[in-house]
């Protein structure tokens, strides 16, 4: 008789417990605007935000099992019939998304400012904490839409960015030399490419200029398209680019030479005369300095970094593949968590 007297006082508490939930989370929704409640916006996460804390505070005061959410989303719905998003999975993922970022007073205020489908992208995708805040702070600053969210994550564009190779840090001034980082990654991937392992460079060219919009997209997304074949005239001897690009954000010219074999030192020179001759008779007065990109098929990484120590012109090196894959033995190459954090931090 006691035990049933106990369990009824403990039914009625669970209950009384949920009445409450339900109906501040009731309260709060009907405080967001319904225009917002459709938008993916600042608003919508932020109420997605607060109903994952409200799950969560409560769980812990009475000890829920799953049943309560799947209540909880079956009243939902039905009191606003509009609405959508409020599905058991999707409440799950609120909980889940308040909890992995609460603690963490950097990420929290930034999950707000891109789309909830966004968020759920990079939080069920990445795993590491570091790399979610990338993908959270460039989403960000390009605007990626969800789709070239999933591309950037599917090509590794966290790993590929902390990895490149460039001379940025000595020959660009700190307003430009994150913004130049973030747009030459180490590797590229063209898995959009109809091509065999064996090319030639002008067969390579031939391919991305057909699919420009598939190149720029794996370029970064904030690229525009110059031309082929660029014609540059000095002293009555022509030079040809073999692609140039306009970074948009960077407000730069950007040379690409491909290269179908391993990178070789000379290379640096001669992409330094290219940028020369941009930056005198291109470039515009408003524009940045151009910057080089060297495309190869393959570098060894020390070599790189000698051939670049000097340069004056700001270059990167980085290598292509046609299909999508880390090697191996760059995965234990990734800067450290701190010098990563301080790189994201840079990123506005």
């Amino acid at each position: 008789m006691k035990k049933d007297k106990k369990l009824q006082a403990s039914e009625f508490k669970l209950q009384n417990s949920y009445v409450s939930l339900l109906a501040e989370v009731k309260k709060r929704v009907r405080s967001a605007q319904y225009a917002a409640l459709k938008a993916v916006n600042t608003e919508l996460v932020g109420l997605y935000w607060d109903i994952g804390r409200m799950i969560v505070e409560r769980q812990h005061e009475a000890g829920w099992g799953k049943s309560v959410v799947k209540q909880l989303s079956a009243d939902l719905r039905a009191e606003f019939p509009g609405i959508g998003g409020f599905s058991a999975s999707n409440l799950w993922r609120m909980k889940a998304f308040f909890e992995a970022y609460t603690d963490h007073q950097k990420i929290a205020p930034l999950v707000r400012e891109i789309g909830w489908s966004h968020n759920i992208v990079i939080f069920e995708q990445c795993k590491d904490l570091l790399e979610r805040e990338f993908y959270i702070r460039m989403t960000r600053k390009f605007g990626w839409s969800k789709n070239v969210l999933i591309h950037q994550i599917g090509n590794q564009s966290y790993e590929k960015s902390l990895l490149g190779q460039t001379n940025f840090d000595l020959v660009l001034t700190p307003e430009l030399r994150t913004q130049a980082k973030l747009a030459v990654k180490d590797k590229y991937t063209f898995d959009f490419l109809e091509l065999g392992e064996k090319h030639t460079e002008r067969e390579l060219e031939k391919a991305l200029i057909a699919r420009i919009e598939d190149f720029l997209r794996a370029m970064g997304g904030m690229f525009a398209f110059m031309g082929s074949q660029f014609r540059l005239e000095v002293e009555g001897d022509e030079f040809f680019i073999d692609l140039l690009l306009f970074h948009r954000r960077l407000k730069a010219l950007v040379a690409i030479e491909l290269k179908i074999g391993k990178f070789q030192p000379e290379f640096v020179g001669k992409m330094q005369f290219y940028l020369t001759a941009l930056d005198r008779q291109v470039r515009m007065k408003d524009e940045n300095p151009s910057i080089g990109i060297i495309l190869c098929k393959e570098k060894k990484r020390t070599i790189v970094e000698y051939a670049l120590y000097d340069a004056r012109k700001p270059i990167g090196v980085a290598t292509y593949e046609i299909r999508s894959t880390l090697p191996k033995n760059l995965q234990g190459q990734l800067p450290s968590p701190d010098e990563i954090a301080t790189l994201l931090e840079e990123i506005e």
